[in-house]
């Protein structure tokens, strides 16, 4: 019939592809260090725009979040990484798994350009 799923929808709304990139230093030849990103992993993801009244309840970067990305979860995922969407370029602020059962982490991202 329909592909109608009472339970699990959360993880069926991931239809964005992101790509998790991680910050890696490099010599930059004259004894200092250029920051670069390399790519982790491509994941599916539901991205969602925050408005100004939405807050982190517990934590501290609310006002600098603009954008919640929800994803699959996996070890490894932290603030200082970034998520490219296309030509959008995602700030990792915070990172939760609210339901602490390792099925999905919420990210609370702010876009830093395209």
């Amino acid at each position: 019939m329909a592909s109608h799923h009472p339970h699990g929808s959360d993880v069926g709304a991931l239809r964005r592809r992101l790509v998790l990139e991680a910050p890696v230093a490099n010599a930059d030849g004259l004894g200092g260090k250029t920051q670069a990103f390399t790519t982790v992993a491509a994941l599916w993801a539901q991205v969602e725009w925050l408005s100004g009244a939405e807050q982190w309840r517990r934590g501290r970067p609310e006002q600098s979040a603009t954008h919640r990305v929800t994803l699959r979860w996996r070890a490894g995922v932290d603030a200082g990484q970034r998520l490219r969407d296309g030509n959008h370029l995602y700030d990792i602020r915070a990172v939760a798994d609210p339901d602490g059962d390792r099925r999905r982490l919420v990210c609370l991202v702010r876009e830093i350009g395209p």
